[in-house]
């Protein structure tokens, strides 16, 4: 498919990535979306906490989101998809991932960027316990990077899934992890860092004879968390077979329903790479919209409405 032209031209301000994708993942305020919790049980009895909000009218069209690395449901960024989904007669459901929640989860596995059954469980359930025919997907990095995982797969997708839509993916891991560890990038890797150690603290009281005091205090990096955490729960030899065998750029040939992706040009997350232009065009599903600006999920637009957000909604009244 051409590569789409963008129509994003963000206020001076927000015109600096950095700038934009902090406001955004630390400023911006969502209000007025409704949540209301559902937990799913796994097939291997783990679990999953899914937030749903509602149109006030009857509607048969559904838009299931799925957040970054150490995001959850309450995210602005979520909250700003299900808003706009919600006043456009469709209802959304946020989809926390394993230990996302508030909660440790059960299981000494967790969530990575290429776990792509729990997606599977998660609409395998909605197709089969809620009347929806027409369903949506909208990722946003790690998400995203499921999302288009999971499309290109060849799984056998249910006929009510009719589109997707996908925000800052990280499309090729390995180069995205470099981009994180670089100088420019330290504030975010840190966040990051800090909070997976947390995480794995939590964990490690469920499963004390898997993670000892040492290896959190070996834990310096975010490779280190993938090598010791990450390729280990997962059935991974290493962080980069992790990455090798999790980035969705190689199945983005796979793709088979209308899919659009949106990468920032001055998105510091992600390595040139990340910026599948042969892949787009060689695929008539994959639509691929690179603005110049944008960040990291820092879309800023007037009325704190986002541009991804537009153009989600955009995308999927064509289909």
């Amino acid at each position: 498919m051409p590569i789409l032209t963008t129509t994003y031209k963000p206020k001076f301000i927000f015109r600096n990535g950095h700038l934009s994708t902090i406001y955004s993942g630390l400023l911006r305020k969502v209000e007025g979306v409704t949540q209301k919790r559902e937990r799913l049980t796994l097939p291997d009895n783990d679990f999953l906490d899914l937030d749903w909000s509602y149109t006030t009218k009857k509607t048969n069209q559904l838009l299931i989101v799925l957040h970054g690395l150490e995001g959850n449901a309450q995210r602005h960024y979520m909250l700003g998809s299900a808003k706009m989904a919600n006043q456009n007669n469709i209802d959304a459901v946020c989809v926390n991932f394993r230990g996302c929640s508030g909660e440790v989860n059960n299981s000494f596995q967790s969530y990575h960027s290429g776990k792509t059954d729990d997606l599977a469980s998660v609409l395998k359930h909605i197709t089969e316990q809620f009347h929806y025919d027409t369903i949506y997907l909208k990722g946003f990095s790690l998400g995203g990077n499921v999302i288009l995982k999971y499309l290109g797969e060849n799984n056998q997708i249910p006929k009510q899934v009719k589109g997707a839509v996908t925000v800052s993916v990280p499309v090729f891991l390995r180069g995205s992890l470099e981009k994180l560890m670089s100088i420019e990038n330290v504030l975010y890797s840190k966040k990051f860092l800090k909070n997976l150690r947390a995480k794995l603290k939590g964990k490690q009281e469920l499963f004390p004879q898997n993670i000892k005091n040492e290896d959190l205090i070996a834990i310096k990096t975010l490779k280190d968390f993938d090598d010791f955490y990450t390729s280990k729960a997962h059935n991974f030899i290493d962080a980069y077979d992790y990455y090798e065998k999790s980035s969705s750029l190689p199945f983005l040939a796979g793709i088979k329903i209308p899919t659009l992706l949106i990468n920032a040009q001055n998105d510091s997350f992600l390595s040139k790479e990340c910026y599948p232009i042969e892949a787009a065009k060689q695929n008539e599903y994959l639509y691929l919209e690179m603005p110049k600006y944008g960040g990291h999920v820092g879309f800023c637009d007037s009325e704190n409405i986002y541009y991804s957000e537009k153009r989600m909604l955009e995308f999927i009244s064509k289909l």
